[in-house]
Order: structure tokens, then sequence, then C-alpha cells
């Protein structure tokens, strides 16, 4: 387990970190990494295993919490987020499960954005209550709202900025302060931004969680996720709720999420340039009461807070065009876009969260975290813009004139 913090990488550039951080040649001097594909390791002895077992001696032991690929990836991760500390699962869920399970106990009381990617929501209406882990869902934005939801058994907040699908934004300095203040923890879903575009622990949070089945793997291949922060919390609560219950990264999408990370800041910059100019495009062409959603956009109303906290905008656009009716033509009438639930690819996805990413939210819970039945995701990609573009009219041509 490497500390980031103590490497001599640290203060070098992000394109930098995704290239070097977490690589270790081994004998064989690869300039690739190398995949260590083993369920586990041999000894040289039984006192060396002993010993390794005991923790006097470091050591791999069984690839369920030790295996070199899946380090590789978590000490990549860490410093590019900065932290201390990374832990990798086996999926975005897995991450964000562990994290609820690592930390929460009976008794207990969350404090949960109402817009977050939906299975986060069911998770803390059904797993989470069975447990006597009462959860306390609060407008993302308002901060007086997280501030009245505070009560001596909080001991969590826990959110996604920029908002899965709305793209509704926290202030996070903010509910730092807030949470430190009444000693809670501050949790924060990352995966719209990456670390390339906004790091939450440098803005005060506690944990970061992402799925980096999204924008780290890029194209769509392999799943898993990760939680990142201080090594205490990371090392005292996660390790050994990973380590006796199994929700890990296999080594193998281990290897290919860490030469994902590699291209992690180019893909992500050109995503960003492209998601700016067709927002802008949409902006201009569609019509009221249809809209488009970017906070990169003057006319989005956090754009003042997402400059400040964001480096760039981001590359997810969403639109609403009116009605279910109209969300279903206007998908079905792409051509080259390709729809799926997945987002983060290279190439351009769509998506109607209502009916899918959030389709077993009830309609009030949808309306409250602001999914109408209108709304449209794209995750855009790198093709050629005009060829989006061109698309995206097409469609739009055939539910509005």
């Amino acid at each position: 387990m490497n500390d980031p913090k103590q490497s001599p990488l640290s203060g070098l550039g992000m394109a930098t970190t995704a290239l070097h951080a977490g690589r270790h040649l081994t004998a064989e001097r690869e300039n690739s990494p190398a995949l260590f594909l083993t369920s586990s390791f041999v000894f040289q002895s039984a006192a060396q295993a002993q010993a390794i077992f005991a923790g006097t001696e470091e050591g791999n032991i069984y690839s369920r919490f030790t295996n070199p690929s899946v380090a590789a990836f978590e000490e990549r991760i860490a410093a590019m987020e900065n932290g201390e500390q990374a832990l990798a699962t086996a999926s975005g869920m897995a991450a964000i499960t562990t994290l609820f399970l690592a930390f929460l106990s009976a008794g207990d009381h969350l404090v949960l954005s109402r817009s977050v990617f939906g299975s986060t929501t069911t998770i803390a209406n059904t797993l989470l209550a069975r447990m006597g882990i009462r959860t306390s869902h609060v407008a993302l934005s308002d901060i007086e709202a997280w501030r009245q939801a505070i009560t001596p058994e909080t001991r969590m907040f826990y959110l996604e900025t920029p908002a899965n699908p709305t793209l509704e934004l926290a202030d996070l300095s903010a509910l730092a302060q807030l949470a430190a203040e009444h000693r809670i923890l501050l949790a924060v879903d990352n995966v719209f931004c990456t670390p390339c575009l906004q790091r939450p622990l440098d803005l005060g949070a506690d944990l970061v969680i992402h799925s980096a089945t999204k924008y780290m793997d890029g194209q769509g291949r392999v799943m898993g996720g990760a939680i990142i922060g201080r090594r205490d919390l990371l090392m005292g609560h996660v390790y050994p709720f990973l380590r006796n219950t199994g929700p890990v990264l296999s080594p193998f999408n281990a290897w290919v999420l860490f030469k994902g990370l590699e291209t992690l800041p180019l893909r992500i910059e050109r995503q960003c340039d492209h998601a700016e100019r067709i927002a802008n495009h949409l902006a201009e062409r569609l019509q009221p009461p249809m809209v488009v959603h970017y906070p990169g956009l003057a006319s989005h109303p956090q754009h003042p807070l997402a400059a400040r906290q964001m480096r760039r905008f981001g590359a997810i656009v969403c639109l609403d065009v009116g009605s279910l009716d109209q969300a279903h033509r206007f998908i079905d009438s792409l051509q080259l876009i390709t729809i799926t639930a997945n987002l983060g690819d290279v190439r351009t996805l769509v998506t109607h969260p209502a009916t899918t990413t959030h389709g077993r939210l009830t309609p009030d819970m949808r309306a409250a975290a602001g999914v109408t039945d209108g709304l449209v995701r794209l995750s855009i990609g790198l093709e050629d813009v005009p060829d989006i573009i061109a698309d995206l009219d097409h469609a739009l041509a055939q539910i509005q004139p």
C-alpha cells in the first residue's frame, strides 16, 4: 500500500501522474505493466506465511485483498485524486454499498442528495433501512436543507456533483465546512468529472467515490469502482470490509482500468471541447419550452459555481424535450448516437433516465430529483463534432419544426 503523497511524482501534472503513478517494474523489466492473473501467492516458508498473515512482513496473500495489478490501479487513482489511499471494488455500486456498510451502523443517520443515481437511492431506502440506518433526502444545492437535516445521529453526507442526470451542482466547500462543524463525513461521487476536472478532496471532502466503469475505462469494456480518501479512514473501515466480504476488483479489470487512466486526461479534454460546442449549438437550436442543461452555458443558473470548483464543465449534456413521447421519438430518430445506459465512452451515448437508470424510483421521487419524462442524457464522445450535431439536428427535426 503505497502513499502517493510520499512519492517522487507528487506535484507533477495530471497527465504525467496518469502515466507514471503506480508503475512498478518487475524483474522482467516490462514497459507496459504486468498483469497478475493469480488467485493466491507463494510463500518461501511456513514462517514467512505466518509473518505475512500477521502483518509483521509485507507481502501478497490472496487476490481477494492483495494483488499487484489492483494495487497499481489504486495507487494511480489515489495520486490523481490527491488522496492518501484508494481501495478498488468490483463496480461503482459496489463502492457505494461498501462505503455505506463500512461507515454506518444501526441507529445512524445518512443525509443523501435527492439527485443521485437511482440505485443509490434504492440502496438507502431498502438495504440501509432494513439495517436500521435512517436516510433523509435533501435538495442537492440547498445548503440550509442539509443543515436542517442534521441530527445527533448523522454520520455521513453523500452526494454527486454534477448530479446524474440533471447536472445540478453542490457547493462542495460550503458542504465540507458544514460537515466538519458537526463531525460528519462528506462523501462525493465524482464520476461525471473525474479528477481531471474536479478534486473533491482538495475542496474539503473526506471520501471520493468512482464508478471506474465510466470515464476511467472510457471504452465500455469492464466494470470497476474505487473509494479514495485518508489512509486511516480507508484502512480502518473500508479495507476490513472488503477483505472479509469480497466485493473486490478483478486483476484483469484493474489492469484494463490502469491502462485506461493513461489516456483519461487527453480523452476528457477533447470530450469537454465537444460538449461545449454541442451544448452551445443546442441552446441556439432548441425552441421553448425545450431546454438544454449544461453547466458551461452562461445561462445555467449555477454556472459561476461550476466555474469556481470545476476546471472544465464536463462531457455530459442534457436536454428536456417536453414529454415521454417526445423523448422516445427523439432517441429513436438518432442514427449515429448509441442508445445505452452507460456513459463516459469514446462514442456518444444517449439515455432516457426516467425509464431506465431512474425508472425504479416513484414518480414523486423522480420529480423531486428533477428527472422529468422529457429529460434526455447525452454522454459526448470523440466523433467529429459536425457529425454528432447533424445526428442531433436530424432527431430534433422529427419532434419540432
